[in-house]
This record gives C-alpha cells, sequence and structure tokens, in this order.
C-alpha cells in the first residue's frame, strides 16, 4: 500500500509566485466551485481574470500617482454642451493608443476655465487606461527645472524626466514670464519627442503667434510649433470660465453712498479680474521612479 502524496502548499505556492488576488479569492471560489459544480477549466479562469483585473487597476494607480496630474478628470466628465469649441468627435484618436502609437500631439488654446487642462488630463489619464504612461508639468517648472539643470552642468541627466514618458503634458504656456533661455530648454524637449514619435498636449491662454515673445526667442518658437503641428493639432476653446458659469453676466460694482471725497473713477462695464489660480499652485515633478508596467512602442 503506497503513502498518500503530501498535501501542496497552495498558499504558500500562490506567495511564492505573487498572485495576491488568486491567494485571497481562491478559498471563497473554490467553496462556491464545489457548491455549483463549477468546472476546473472555468474555475481557473475566473481566478485568473481577477489577478489580471487587479494588477492592471493597481498599475493604473502607480502611474497616475507617477504622472503628477494636479487633479484628475476623464473626458466623461467634461462638459460638451458648455464649452462649444471643441466637440467629442474632434478628439478623434486622442483617446485611443493610436495617440501614443502615432506619435500625435494636441494644442488646446483659449481663455482661462475653458477646459483646456481638464481635457489634457482627461487624454493623459486616457494613455494611461491604453497601458502607457504619462507626465504633467507646467511650463514654468519644465523652464525653470531645465534652466537651473542647464546652470549646474547636469541637463543631460535631467532631460529623460521630460522626453522618455509616453505622453507628456505642459500646461500654462504663457500664463507667467520666463527667463532667456525658455526657448531654448524647452526646444531641446520638444525635439527630443519629435524624433522619437513621442506626443506632447499643451495648453496656452496667447494665441501662437505670441509664443514667439513669450519665449523670447521667435525663430525658436516657430521650431517648436513646427514640430508639435506636423502630426498635431490646435484645438481652439472659446466662450466664458465654467469656474464662473453661476456668476451673474453683469459685474457692475454695486451702487454707493456719495462720498464727501473725490469722485472715484469705476471700472469699465463688464470689467473683470482673472479668477484663474496662480500657477505656483500645482506640484513641479519629480525624478521619475522605476517604471510603472508601462507599454513601450518601439521606433524606427
Amino acid at each position: 500500500m503506497t503513502d498518500a502524496a503530501p498535501a501542496l502548499d497552495l498558499d504558500g505556492l500562490l506567495r511564492r509566485l505573487h498572485l495576491p488576488t488568486v491567494r485571497r479569492l481562491y478559498p471563497e471560489l473554490a467553496h462556491r466551485a464545489e457548491g455549483e459544480s463549477l468546472a476546473y477549466r472555468e474555475f481557473l479562469a475566473v481566478l485568473m481574470a481577477e489577478e489580471v483585473a487587479h494588477r492592471a487597476q493597481t498599475r493604473i494607480q502607480r502611474c497616475v500617482h507617477r504622472a503628477h496630474f494636479p487633479f484628475l478628470k476623464t473626458v466623461d466628465e467634461f462638459d460638451f454642451t458648455f464649452q462649444s469649441g471643441v466637440r467629442l468627435s474632434l478628439l478623434g484618436s486622442a483617446l485611443s493608443a493610436d495617440f501614443i502609437t502615432q506619435g500625435q500631439s494636441l494644442i488646446f488654446s483659449g481663455p482661462s476655465g475653458t477646459g483646456k487642462t481638464h481635457l489634457a488630463i482627461a487624454i493623459a489619464y486616457r494613455a494611461i487606461q491604453n497601458g502607457f504612461d504619462a507626465l504633467f508639468t507646467t511650463a514654468t517648472a519644465l523652464i525653470e527645472d531645465l534652466s537651473a539643470a542647464t546652470r549646474a552642468g547636469k541637463l543631460r541627466p535631467v532631460l529623460p524626466t521630460y522626453t522618455h514618458p509616453a505622453v507628456l503634458v505642459i500646461d500654462e504656456v504663457g500664463y507667467l514670464g520666463y527667463g532667456p533661455d525658455a526657448a531654448n530648454v524647452l526646444f531641446q524637449v520638444v525635439n527630443d519627442r519629435y524624433l522619437h514619435q513621442r506626443p506632447m498636449i499643451f495648453t496656452t491662454n496667447k494665441p501662437l503667434a505670441a509664443w514667439g515673445r513669450v519665449l523670447h526667442d521667435a525663430d525658436l518658437a516657430e521650431a517648436i510649433l513646427d514640430r508639435v503641428l506636423e502630426r498635431g493639432r490646435h484645438l481652439e476653446l472659446r466662450g466664458r470660465s465654467y469656474r464662473t458659469r453661476h456668476a451673474p453676466l453683469d459685474l457692475t460694482p454695486a451702487s454707493e453712498p456719495p462720498s464727501p471725497g473725490p469722485a472715484r473713477i469705476l471700472r469699465k462695464r463688464g470689467a473683470t479680474r482673472s479668477l484663474e489660480p496662480p500657477a505656483t499652485g500645482r506640484s513641479s515633478p519629480t525624478r521619475r521612479d522605476a517604471a510603472c508596467g508601462t507599454r513601450r512602442v518601439a521606433r524606427g
């Protein structure tokens, strides 16, 4: 009579294989499978599907954290009825994996509060959902970081922070003033990403024709836009600020009782101050951590 085979340490095996979701779910699912006479193949398929789904969600959370989004927004949350300057159909392949694999780019321009940053983040987040990584930065943070690296002689090791992510969002071009080398350092990022067909998304409140003045170099600004728009598109957003949509349209100051002092000059009817929060409130990216399990596109 032969001895019975030793029982397998299933929990230990799953731990060694790094299958935490299977390890957590298999006791309950095994009990259900016995009661429902679940076939072995179906039982295994359910366990593997749960493990894959959990890993995908974990990867997305990790990549979102490393993208340094100031907030998280999706395309479904964008109010296309309020913002008439852009339609969902105009975004086209920007919401698919083709946006990354074909090295496309976008520039969203328009007044403050029209949804430029919302759309830029939503597209970058969709790229993460499609298996890629992304990085968000303001133009001010990128230029200051690379300018400081240039002065310290460390530009080469710092550049990959902005050139390697599958999608790069550069927010608020033109909102603040930049140093004299702004165009030079920005061009190095744009040119490297252009050569490797890595997408870029810009938001700006300035007309594209004004980028030369903003970046202190008209020739380099033209070269930047030339590379971005060769495989990209410019979408202009118009209308009132979504942030102040509930404010009354007539912003004339309320009448005040007469004052014995000199007459005051009131603001012109309809004049308003910008309600855009200061750009410095958005955190600048830190050096990138290890890869978050993202897809890489082989380039020729």
